[in-house]
């Protein structure tokens, strides 16, 4: 483990951060656990992170030395794109969210939620392809690296072949840098065009995972979701890909908007996605809808429980609910010990259990 513990400071720029990576400790050190995969891949745990806190390779790095076995790169595109202006996390006030929330408060100090707004930025590809390259070689065997990458295309006008197409593209690229999963972005609640909300378009959601599974051959596959508390929408987007893809990770955020004290609204009064403990109720509760689906339907797609994790008993809950793995955020962004704390409560419950 590092010497010094650092997180991502939420008071300076994304681009501050990408370039501020913390020291790495060793990611050799290894805890496994029997019998653990993630997309049919064997892994040291169930254990991973989210793309949002690996901005690249030394951030992924630097996660790996605090016990995550699973780094998602952060997501990437087909060409540059700026992050948002700040605030991008902003601490809000509020206890478990069912979705129906409209607005919620800002907090002066972080109660364990935030509004995150980073709106997909990316690298250019030479940049993040030859990191990934980079990334990939430097960890040990048991953990796995999973690139997130999203699709762009050159006006809002364009159809979903070309976004499709580009989709692919990265994921192609990603693959030949040495990615070992490729997770597709389906869900986005802080951008506006059909890339950010392709979860709730089933025949197109579809379209994209046939298109990259074409070009990434038998690479596992994961497709990033949001919330779908309706079991209708959710049995079809369920059998719109299970046909390409081999994992489900959800759920991405819980959507509001955002005011200050004062009544004055945040993100220029555009609804932001809200991350952490008030999002975990909601996303194990759709965690279980989506695995009872699958067992009805006889389906072999995995799925990864996201949102809200902050403890062993958080893990827990999302294995009992019928996740095969777990990815924090959040909770790694304030506390990035968490992950080892979590394991060794695990492994200690193990090892009364025996």
């Amino acid at each position: 483990m590092p010497d010094h513990i650092s997180v991502y400071d939420r008071t300076r720029s994304y681009t501050w951060n990408y370039d501020h990576p913390p020291a790495a400790g060793r990611t050799d050190l290894k805890q496994t656990f029997d019998n653990c995969h993630f997309c049919r891949l064997p892994v040291d745990s169930p254990l991973g992170i989210s793309a949002g806190p690996l901005l690249n390779g030394r951030w992924c790095l630097y996660y790996a030395s605090l016990g995550f076995d699973v780094l998602t790169y952060k997501t990437v595109r087909s060409r540059y794109r700026t992050c948002y202006e700040m605030p991008n996390l902003q601490p809000v006030s509020c206890g478990q969210l069912s979705g129906s929330e409209t607005q919620l408060r800002t907090s002066k100090v972080m109660q364990g939620s935030w509004a995150v707004s980073f709106g997909m930025p990316s690298q250019d590809p030479d940049v993040w392809r030859t990191d990934v390259e980079w990334t990939r070689s430097q960890l040990p065997t048991g953990k796995l690296l999973s690139v997130s990458v999203v699709g762009t295309t050159a006006t809002a006008a364009a159809s979903i072949h070309e976004l499709a197409d580009d989709y692919a593209r990265c994921a192609k690229w990603a693959v030949e840098s040495g990615a070992d999963c490729i997770e597709t972005n389906f869900s986005c609640p802080n951008v506006t065009t059909n890339d950010g909300q392709l979860f709730q378009q089933p025949d197109d959601a579809q379209l994209v995972a046939q298109a990259v599974r074409s070009i990434i051959g038998d690479i596992p596959y994961i497709v990033k979701i949001g919330r779908i508390p309706d079991r209708s929408a959710a049995t079809a987007l369920i059998h719109s890909l299970a046909p390409f893809v081999d994992s489900l990770a959800m759920t991405n955020s819980i959507t509001a908007t955002v005011a200050d004290p004062h009544a004055n609204l945040l993100f220029d009064g555009q609804p932001r996605g809200i991350c952490g403990d008030a999002v975990r109720t909601a996303s194990i509760l759709q965690t279980a809808m989506f695995a009872e689906i699958i067992k009805e339907q006889d389906l072999t797609l995995r799925l990864i429980g996201v949102g809200g994790i902050s403890k062993a008993e958080h893990v827990r809950e999302y294995l009992a609910a019928g996740a095969e793995a777990v990815h924090l955020a959040t909770a790694a962004m304030i506390n990035p010990s968490v992950g080892q704390q979590i394991k060794d409560d695990l492994m200690r419950s193990a090892t009364l259990a025996d």
